[in-house]
């Protein structure tokens, strides 16, 4: 058997109802792998050990009694640190953030709580979300266990570097331009962006997902199968669906994809990111797929609309604190958002209607198509210290041009391995459905781990 931290949650629940290992056992085994690991990537917030073990000591009785809440009772996880659980703070990246305990679970943490999951700790994020990179006013740098000096992205940063060096199979983080698939991307593991409203969340805005970052598509595949469960406090949640998240077989033949490579603006695609798409492209076509090239989805004038929004809105939250308090916010947030205070009302409302023509060229792209097959990110990754790969605040949003467009279309998206660079950093590949399809989209993810083919089985130990 694989050490315990390598096993996937399909592989643990089998074992625990065969009473070959123990949720116990298995949580032991990985606060000691975790021990070894967190001085180096500083992925955890909130890391209780004990708390860890009493609940797979319940989970470990329900087992005996042959009652498991669930198949994932007893499973290790971790929560993006944005997820309230009862009684635990959210300092939401933010060092300005004053500290409350939340007084509930939000509808994520609930349905992995009634899972019978063992909570492992909260996993680090940049200030507000509103990086793609470790970078925090709050918590300690976040790195790459592929390269400690290398990012692993963000905003679901920690996520991103615990699933990575296997601090357990079934990650959630969050997503509202590529917060899951990007650090997915840059540590090499999958990250899904379910279609909005397909995980009930808490507080629900304009395109803002919850989904599980994993090892294997079939991880994620069993995390949405509790994660999808209702939640009533989602006002934006779609109905509950009879979907069979396992049901995943799917046959390449009359598939037809639509391959994106030109994002028309942001960071130039590298050639080793261009390679990977291209190859996989070409692993389709070989098992039967129709690949056709598809234009541009979205433009400089989309992004820059969405750029002057989210700085309004990410002022406004600056300006409500008392000014000892701002002054705790990261530069770079900042330097950022400044300009919010000069937009004008116009500019605003502009900016806002342009996230609405993103939305219908996002959905105009997959028409005609099954799925559509792109880079997550023109770049692989880049400096520890850096807010994002360019690491200007005036142009903050140039590696998320393959992303965005799917948070505000609601489109499913998820980020699976494709390579390894020449300097042994991962490289991913974003595959996308339609609106609501998102089983659609983890069965094409899936037979693409298959055509594939095996990559590096996870960074090893820094010395």
């Amino acid at each position: 058997m694989a050490a315990l931290h390598q096993l996937n949650a399909f592989e643990l629940s089998a074992a625990y109802a065969a009473r070959r290992l123990s949720p116990k056992e298995v949580t032991q085994a990985l606060i000691d792998h975790i021990s070894q690991w967190e001085p180096h990537i500083c992925a955890l917030w909130q890391h209780e050990p004990e708390q860890a073990l009493a609940q797979a000591e319940v989970a470990e009785a329900r087992w005996a009694r042959g009652t498991p809440a669930s198949p994932l009772d007893g499973v290790p996880v971790t929560l993006k640190e944005n997820i309230a659980t009862r009684g635990v703070p959210v300092p939401l990246g933010c060092a300005a953030t004053e500290l409350q305990p939340a007084a509930e679970d939000a509808p994520p943490a609930a349905r992995l709580r009634e899972a019978g999951a063992v909570f492992l700790g909260k996993t680090t994020m940049p200030d507000w979300g509103m990086l793609s990179s470790g970078l925090s006013s709050f918590h300690k740098l976040a790195r790459n266990p592929w390269n400690l000096a290398k990012n692993p992205g963000g905003s679901s940063a920690g996520a991103g570097a615990a699933a990575a060096a296997g601090y357990g199979p079934i990650h959630l983080g969050t997503d509202i331009g590529g917060s899951i698939r990007l650090p997915a991307h840059w540590c090499g593991v999958v990250g899904f962006k379910p279609s909005l409203g397909r995980v009930p969340i808490k507080p629900p805005y304009a395109g803002r997902v919850a989904g599980p970052m994993t090892r294997s598509v079939t991880d994620a595949a069993w995390a949405m199968s509790v994660l999808s469960r209702p939640d009533w406090r989602d006002a934006m949640s779609l109905p509950a669906q009879p979907i069979d998240w396992l049901a995943l077989a799917r046959d390449a033949r009359g598939l037809r994809i639509g391959l994106w490579l030109d994002a028309s603006w942001g960071d130039a695609l590298l050639p080793e990111v261009r390679a990977a798409v291209e190859a996989a492209a070409a692993a389709f076509e070989r098992a039967g797929a129709t690949v056709v090239p598809i234009a541009p989805v979205g433009t400089r004038a989309m992004v820059d609309g969405l750029d002057r929004f989210w700085r309004m809105r990410s002022w406004l939250d600056y300006r409500a604190l008392p000014p000892e308090r701002q002054a705790l916010v990261l530069p770079y947030i900042r330097h950022w958002i400044a300009s919010g205070e000069r937009l004008s009302g116009e500019e605003v409302f502009t900016g806002y209607s342009q996230m609405g023509a993103l939305r219908d060229a996002a959905v105009a792209a997959l028409q005609g198509l099954d799925a559509l097959i792109s880079p997550v990110s023109p770049d692989v990754s880049f400096a520890a210290e850096q807010a994002s790969p360019r690491n200007d605040s005036e142009r903050p949003f140039e590696h998320i041009a393959y992303t965005v467009p799917f948070n505000f279309s609601e489109q499913p998206a998820i980020s699976v391995p494709a390579a390894m660079s020449s300097d042994g950093l991962p490289i991913g590949l974003q595959i996308v459905g339609h609106r609501h399809d998102d089983l659609g989209v983890l069965r094409v993810a899936r037979l693409w781990e298959q055509l594939r083919g095996p990559l590096p089985a996870g960074p090893t130990l820094p010395r």
